[in-house]
């Protein structure tokens, strides 16, 4: 009624205009943390089944523009560090840049954009030799439709995740998450992991290529938590299986397995006109 009363009180042909809103800011900035029991990637423990503590920050531009980084804790490096030549190395420094859109008015929507792995530690070539570093650098492209994704990852470098020789290998995801209800989402994936190159007689392709799948549910807690479990696995033959045993223990690393999570999102809107 304030408003009302305003313009009844107004002198004739004078009008008050109310506050203008404030200008919506183009640029966001996200936040997340998680707890999770271990850290599965691509179908493979890069923890030892032991838990793991993720985070991370994305910005985004109302453009479509965006950049992130992301960090885990991990120990497959220094796990078996006869193969991969690692005496001291826990973190995954994640940093990527794209851009991502959709086409028209319609449901359908594309990603594209460059991942870096970085794994900071001691590498040491001379009491491994032969043995390569795992920073990888992973071009990406992405075509979604509502709740579905297919996503295509190709190595740019020529020792994807410490496998040496393997330029060209790539990463071919189908992934849905699926509304059940408001709070509950199914979550499935299927995806090919198929390495390039050899080293001498060695085929990267015949043993370190493998498929995954990951199926699990998530649910949205209030203040922006969630809760979850994932049941993941991998299809491998003998030689694949082999390659990706830890020596030190004999434990697949790529076993079915059932992991549990509980991230939190947090948001902030940056100022309008900031850099």
């Amino acid at each position: 009624m304030t408003g009302l009363v305003t313009a009844a009180l107004a002198a004739p042909g004078v009008i008050f205009a109310a506050d203008a809103a404030p200008a919506k800011s183009p640029h966001t900035l996200t936040g997340n943390v998680g707890l999770f029991s271990q850290y599965i990637f691509r179908g493979l423990t890069q923890t030892n089944t032991d838990p793991a503590l993720q985070g991370g920050f994305d910005y985004s531009h109302s453009s479509g523009l965006y950049a992130g980084t992301w960090l885990s804790n991990i120990s497959w490096l220094t796990d078996t560090p006869a193969a991969t030549g690692y005496t001291s190395s826990s973190l995954e420094w994640d940093m990527y840049g794209g851009y991502k859109g959709t086409f028209g008015s319609s449901d359908f929507g594309y990603d594209i954009g460059l991942l870096n792995y970085y794994y900071p530690g001691t590498h040491n070539t001379a009491l491994f030799p032969g043995t390569v570093k795992a920073d990888t650098l992973e071009g990406y492209g992405a075509v979604t439709w509502k709740w579905l994704s297919l996503k295509y990852s190709h190595s740019l470098n020529n020792k994807t995740f410490g496998v040496a020789n393997s330029s060209g290998t790539y990463y071919l995801d189908l992934s849905a998450a699926y509304p059940l209800t408001e709070q509950l989402t199914l979550v499935a994936h299927y995806a090919k992991q198929k390495f390039k190159g050899s080293t001498g007689a060695f085929s990267n392709d015949a043993n370190a290529s493998y498929d995954d799948y990951k199926l699990g549910l998530t649910y949205a807690l209030p203040k922006d938590f969630s809760v979850g479990g994932y049941f993941t696995g991998t299809s491998m033959n003998a030689a694949q299986k082999a390659f990706y045993t830890n020596a030190s223990n004999t434990r697949f690393t790529g076993k079915d397995t059932l992991y549990r999570f509980r991230p939190e999102d947090f948001l902030t809107t940056m100022q309008h006109g900031a850099g």
